[in-house]
């Protein structure tokens, strides 16, 4: 299989797995699994077998440094936080909608570059931001023509700062920029973790999963838009660029959406379309430009 077409097939399924995350934490929210729980089983989970795998398999050295450690310790408290929004998003907007919103954090991360980094701003991503925004709030009338929830839209916009923060941050750490990525998602995975252990008091809080199925849904959190989307992620960045990979991201959202419709009574409306297509577009508009920002969508 030639190179650019195994990087194309890789981000694709890093997309599409991405976005299954609804598929198999809904569930566990209808059984009345709280969202701390949810993402204790998925990170803890994903950590054991990433960790195997790791160590057993790939036979790599997970060694740190003090220097590396702090970094890494803000990048998954970062990452883990924007789990935690996402997932807080779903209480209150349909799933399929939650991971459209998600989706402008390339123009978040280009915003974040121009002002901080100064990097240019230029009319294309100017024109992306606009269309983002405008798809933003024809999707704020989405469902029956009512409203969206505002706090489930806040949650969204805040879970992709907190995802930008987190590439911006991988970006521009000197301590960690060339870190192997594998130890890196392995370490932010981690440290990430800490969140819902707090959160949950040390654990004294969690909830005890006690039917089979529900350990089906958090090892499927664990697997496919964990674990599977951050291999497959890394495997398309090598061999296609961030760019193409960030543009194949559109299949996150759409998948999600999918789902949505399939599994779980949401609807989709023209209002609707248009405003994801919208969003879609300003996107691919943010991440294809000339200079782009090396966005790398692992998970969430």
């Amino acid at each position: 299989m030639k190179r650019n077409a195994k990087g194309i097939i890789n981000g694709a399924i890093a997309s599409a797995s991405y976005g299954t995350n609804p598929l198999f934490a809904l569930p566990l929210f209808a059984n009345g699994i709280g969202v701390n729980s949810v993402l204790f089983y998925r990170y803890a989970i994903a950590v054991l077998l990433y960790g195997i795998w790791l160590k057993f398999i790939k036979k790599m050295s997970l060694h740190i440094t003090l220097k590396e450690f702090f970094p890494l310790l803000i990048l998954g408290l970062f990452f883990s936080l924007s789990s935690l929004t996402l997932f807080e998003a779903f209480k209150y907007i349909e799933a399929g909608i939650a991971c459209t919103i998600l989706f402008i954090y390339p123009v978040l991360v280009a915003i974040i570059m121009s002002l901080f980094f100064k990097e240019k701003m230029t009319k294309t991503v100017i024109f992306s931001i606009l269309l983002t925004f405008t798809g933003i709030v024809l999707l704020y009338h989405g469902k029956s023509g009512m409203s969206l929830n505002i706090h489930g839209v806040s949650a969204v916009f805040a879970s992709a700062l907190l995802y930008a923060l987190y590439i911006v941050g991988v970006k521009n750490i000197k301590t960690i920029k060339h870190m192997n990525s594998l130890k890196m998602s392995f370490y932010v995975m981690l440290f990430g973790l800490l969140v819902y252990i707090v959160n949950l008091k040390f654990c004294t809080e969690l909830q005890i999963l006690d039917k089979p199925v529900l350990w089906f849904y958090v090892i499927g959190l664990a697997l496919l838009p964990t674990i599977i989307s951050l291999e497959t992620i890394n495997i398309a960045i090598k061999l296609i660029g961030s760019t193409k990979t960030a543009i194949l991201g559109a299949l996150e959202p759409l998948t999600a959406i999918f789902f949505g419709i399939l599994f779980f009574d949401e609807h989709l409306t023209l209002r609707i379309s248009i405003g994801v297509l919208l969003i879609l577009f300003g996107v691919f508009l943010a991440v294809s430009r000339k200079k782009s920002v090396r966005c790398n969508p692992g998970i969430n």
